[in-house]
């Protein structure tokens, strides 16, 4: 059995937690035995699903919500179930609950602990304990649970930097992330069309789109400050998703002026809907600092859109200027002013979300292959060691 852990899983929508669901997915599909081991949440009750999913106590998050704070120590139904699965490798996608319960289970059984490297937690730290010293001492406990695992992966090769910043000296693997979204061999121009019909956007009103966590550590407020320097530019802003910052988002765009242009629409979690809105969108805005290798940009371009992020970003390593996509100095007037110039140029953003769809998107099902592929070394070298 290979075990999936992470701390948030669908219902609850991250861009770690949508990777989780297609490896398993994915490893299901390709009969390979595997489960999920995250969180207990109240929207999940109920699930079904074509392999185990064990959930553990959580609480509430205070301050970012729907995340929940795990509490597996104090779960013996769950401790004991957990106990009984014959586990041949554990894949922890996160340092927290859940990696814990998954270095426990590789120590007790003797088996391969792999952990991939996401997110920049120095940043959730910060903004959570407001101490620069216990931020530090968060990040340090962060780096001895990746030391401890058998390989380490980053989803791209620029957040190498990130992991060597906070400490890490081991090696690491690069395994890419994938998206489950694909125009192949669909006419994306009648697929772009027939969205905004779905949607009623006008055919001549260019769209411009974002989807994440409406948080202040993605850079959401330079969006909202650049597009109030275009208000000689018709368009249509569509923001999804949800977050602390989600209600100041919105009072700052109506101060702005920019209600009658900007949308917020909450969580989608139908996939066809949000593949809908990849599509009708002209331009997708990711400006985040905060993000290692967000999937969204990878999504917008499996539907040929392609995104608008800035230099010198962990994310942007993706991004060729003007090729697979566009990048922008990090201030208000540069980030506008590429806005502006891309949305007077359709063929430009045509050609760029052309070769995005080529470079950037990679199917899950390739992902699974070469994951599938790393499983099976590591185990074979455990047992040849034994």
């Amino acid at each position: 059995m290979i075990g999936l852990f992470n701390d948030s899983y669908p219902p609850i929508i991250d861009g770690v937690a949508l990777t989780v669901q297609n490896y398993a997915h994915w490893l299901h599909v390709k009969r390979q035995p595997v489960c999920v081991v995250t969180v207990k949440t109240p929207e999940a009750a109920g699930e079904e699903t074509a392999f185990p999913i064990y959930r553990y106590t959580s609480a509430p998050l205070p301050m970012r919500k729907p995340f929940r704070f795990g509490l597996p120590v104090v779960d013996i139904p769950f401790r004991r179930t957990i106990d009984a699965v014959p586990f041949a490798l554990v894949h922890a996608h996160c340092p927290f609950s859940s990696g814990h319960v998954a270095l426990r289970i590789a120590r007790r059984l003797r088996i391969p602990l792999v952990a991939t490297f996401h997110s920049k937690y120095r940043d959730d730290f910060a903004r959570a304990v407001h101490s620069r010293s216990i931020a530090q001492w968060m990040v340090k406990q962060v780096i001895h649970f990746y030391e401890q695992a058998d390989e380490v992966w980053i989803p791209q090769p620029a957040v190498e930097a990130t992991i060597r910043a906070y400490g890490y000296k081991g090696q690491v693997t690069v395994i890419g992330n994938g998206t489950d979204l694909s125009a192949a061999g669909a006419d994306i121009d009648r697929l772009r069309q027939q969205a905004r019909e779905a949607l009623h956007i006008p055919g001549h009103l260019p769209a411009l789109l974002f989807i994440g966590q409406h948080i202040w550590e993605k850079n959401t407020r330079l969006i909202v400050d650049a597009l109030a320097l275009l208000d000689d530019v018709p368009f249509r802003m569509f923001f999804i998703g949800t977050g602390y910052a989600a209600r100041e988002l919105q009072e700052l765009t109506a101060r702005y002026g920019l209600a009658d242009k900007v949308s917020f629409l909450g969580v989608i979690l139908d996939r066809e809907q949000l593949k809908r809105y990849y599509a009708a969108a002209d331009l997708f805005l990711f400006p985040s600092l905060y993000d290692n290798a967000p999937l969204v940009v990878r999504e917008a371009a499996a539907m040929h859109t392609p995104a608008l992020l800035l230099k010198d970003s962990t994310a942007s390593e993706i991004i060729d200027d003007n090729h697979n996509g566009f990048l922008s100095a990090h201030s208000r007037e540069a980030f506008a002013g590429r806005i502006r110039d891309l949305l007077k140029s359709p063929e430009t953003l045509r050609q760029a979300g052309l070769h995005a769809s080529g470079t950037i998107a990679r199917s899950w099902e390739s992902v699974a292959d070469e994951v599938i592929d790393r499983y099976a070394h590591l185990i074979a070298r455990y047992a040849a060691q034994r």
